[in-house]
């Protein structure tokens, strides 16, 4: 179980969305394209439809005429799991009626349990990992000439710098632009430095490279993805962890995070940049100092913290103390005062005290975030966590716990909004409002959703909105 305010998606947690495009490359074969997950899992998936569109497949969004269905899958949660395990199940009740149909698994899932798909479920045709796109073609080869395929293997270097996304189910006015792979946190709750590997940065020529094909395309607003932006580096090619070994006149020019966001901002003045996520002990004051420099920088983070409880951050291994926390909450204060920040926060790690969840809920006081993502503790198989600590909070109290999670964040969001009424902001246009066609929905900088009459505006336009009304979510108001 799980919940959230209903704020814009996750950028930890999407929630199956199909993706579609037709590529005039294609020669006839189709794919299916589901995602779950992760922003960087949609992300991926657009990397996949070029990978495949090369190799002569195109997508659809009609099951029916699907020669290859691909769900691309999360492992952060045992529900995304099970509802990646339902869908499977139903595609192969799909191959029954159509036994040229082959199916595959792409992502966390495909590297946690890599062969067992194939092996003991029998219920895919194709297992590929994180880091195993480029195989998909000779993968695809081998299960239309009849046989399973599998590729997991975790790669030190691949970062798909060199492959330009296909942008599926696209507005054609906010994109992701991944700059990093894999994570050397550790956290010990998580699977993603299992599944995806290992930290490594992308080159910054291909990343603006990219962000500028994005702007000659007429996007607005990109997101610099990764599971922690900010330990992004770069010293020419050497990986994060031989940075020790670099020359000195490699050091002095290295490009760290804060330089990239500057570059980027500089290079599309026009252009709006967001960035997820980041880790409380690396973002730095530099990326900060950036921020405030540039108009075109949204004044927002995503800064997940998991738990109020020294005792708690100290055995989910999260490299931070709630004072740290805290500190790092004043100092983005103080340079950016109107800067929205959201959470992450997980409710029945093992051990958790109600004392524990106390002091995650007067954290919450002290910082009231604009809004957050909030779950129940789901252990999840290989994690130091489930290796060492007893799954031991009930049921209930977890979700009892989750619910007085949410409840307050609900009243910090109501707050958060409340400020805004009266002030004009500066909004995106990025798609029709989902109760009204005769609204527009966008984003201010802080991230926070806005609402207002359609009148002669269209999707892409930035507009000053003059905010009359809000809920704990959303911000209510007409152009000016």
């Amino acid at each position: 179980m799980h919940a959230k305010t209903t704020q814009p998606k996750d950028p930890n947690l999407y929630n199956g969305d199909v993706l579609n495009v037709h590529d005039p490359k294609a020669n006839g074969k189709k794919m299916y394209i589901e995602s779950y997950g992760c922003q960087m899992n949609f992300s991926d998936s657009e990397i996949v439809a070029s990978i495949l569109a090369d190799a002569g497949y195109s997508t659809t969004n009609d099951l029916k005429h699907a020669d290859l269905v691909l769900v691309n899958t999360c492992s952060i949660r045992e529900k995304a799991e099970q509802t990646v395990r339902n869908r499977l199940e139903q595609f192969n009740s799909v191959k029954k009626s159509n036994p040229k149909l082959k199916v595959g698994v792409l992502g966390c899932m495909a590297e946690r349990l890599k062969s067992k798909f194939l092996e003991e479920e029998k219920i895919v045709d194709l297992v590929a990992g994180p880091d195993a796109y480029k195989d998909l073609p000779s993968l695809v080869k081998e299960v239309e000439e009849g046989r399973d395929a599998v590729n997991v293997i975790l790669s030190k270097e691949e970062t798909y710098g060199d492959i330009r996304p296909v942008r599926l189910q696209s507005n054609g006015v906010t994109a992701f632009v991944s700059i990093t792979r894999g994570c050397d946190n550790m956290c010990t709750f998580c699977v993603v430095p299992f599944t995806r590997g290992r930290e490594r940065s992308r080159d910054p020529k291909s990343i603006i490279k990219e962000i500028n094909d994005l702007a000659e395309k007429g996007y607005k607003e990109v997101t610099l993805l990764g599971q922690n932006v900010d330990s992004y580096l770069w010293y020419g090619g050497g990986p994060k962890k031989d940075f020790r070994k670099a020359s000195d006149l490699q050091k002095k020019t290295a490009i760290t995070f804060d330089k990239l966001l500057d570059m980027v901002a500089i290079e599309q003045p026009k252009m709006r940049f967001r960035f997820s996520t980041s880790n409380p002990q690396d973002m730095t004051s530099d990326v900060l100092y950036v921020m405030q420099k540039h108009k075109n920088i949204c004044n927002y983070i995503h800064l997940p913290v998991q738990s109020g409880s020294d005792r708690v951050l100290e055995a989910m291994n999260r490299q931070h103390t709630r004072a740290e926390y805290i500190e790092l909450i004043d100092h983005i204060r103080a340079i950016l005062p109107d800067c929205g920040i959201s959470q992450d926060m997980i409710s029945g790690f093992p051990n958790e005290t109600e004392e524990d969840h106390q002091d995650t809920l007067s954290l919450m006081d002290y910082v009231k975030y604009d809004f957050g993502f909030m779950f129940m503790y789901s252990e999840r198989p290989g994690t130091p966590a489930a290796k060492k600590l007893e799954d031991n909070i009930p049921e209930s109290v977890k979700k009892r716990r989750l619910q007085e999670v949410v409840a307050k964040q609900q009243q910090h969001g109501l707050y958060r909004t409340q400020q805004f009424v009266g002030k004009t902001v500066e909004v995106l246009i990025e798609k029709e409002s989902k109760k009204s066609s005769e609204h527009w929905s966008g984003r201010n900088q802080q991230n926070t959703v806005v609402v207002f009459p359609k009148e002669n505006f269209t999707v892409g336009d930035f507009v000053n909105v003059k905010i009359e009304s809000c809920t704990s979510a959303t911000l209510i108001g007409k152009a000016v």
